[in-house]
């Protein structure tokens, strides 16, 4: 069975995140335009909510009590997704795999949030306690709900209005 979700990034910082998940492998894919360039970590965060400046997204999400790591190291934040670097344009194409990306059950990722730091995640390696609770990735810059789709040919039609939602609550 596929399952498939999205997320809309909106402001100044915008673009598209597509998450599919097939035999207990999810694909996580999209583009985030407007940044500045270099790598900035780019994380799943426990809470759903955008306000604050992204802070009312919460910390990595972390169901299973681990230190912060790289998406390749076994015992990490499920939320750990590394980096994701911006060339000259201000683009940045995302285009990763894992297994500890969920889009059901009791781990599932849906109805979370995606977070973009301004800085380069550490990957737990900065040798300080903040390195193992955040990779020092810096403040958050942009942030997105999970939200299911009901197929991957769905998403199509589903992301424009959800983008047009988000932009009607940033206006009105």
């Amino acid at each position: 069975m596929i399952i498939s979700a999205s997320c809309v990034l909106t402001g100044p910082i915008f673009g598209f995140i597509f998450l599919t998940q097939s035999n207990g492998v999810t694909e996580i894919t999209g583009k985030v335009n407007n940044l500045t360039v270099g790598l900035h970590g780019f994380h799943i965060h426990a809470v759903g909510e955008l306000g604050d400046g992204c802070r009312a997204a919460g910390a990595h999400y972390n169901p299973g009590s681990k230190t912060h790591s790289a998406p390749q190291a076994l015992d990490r934040h499920d939320g750990d997704l590394g980096n994701i670097l911006a060339g000259d344009d201000g683009v940045a194409v995302v285009d990763m795999v894992d297994t500890k990306v969920q889009l059901s059950g009791e781990r599932s990722v849906i109805g979370r949030s995606i977070v973009v730091h301004a800085k380069e995640d550490d990957l737990g390696l900065g040798g300080d306690q903040e390195s193992l609770l955040t990779g020092n990735a810096g403040g958050r810059i942009a942030c997105c709900v999970i939200y299911e789709t009901a197929d991957p040919a769905s998403s199509i039609f589903e992301l424009p209005l959800k983008f047009f939602q988000s932009m009607m609550y940033m206006f009105f």
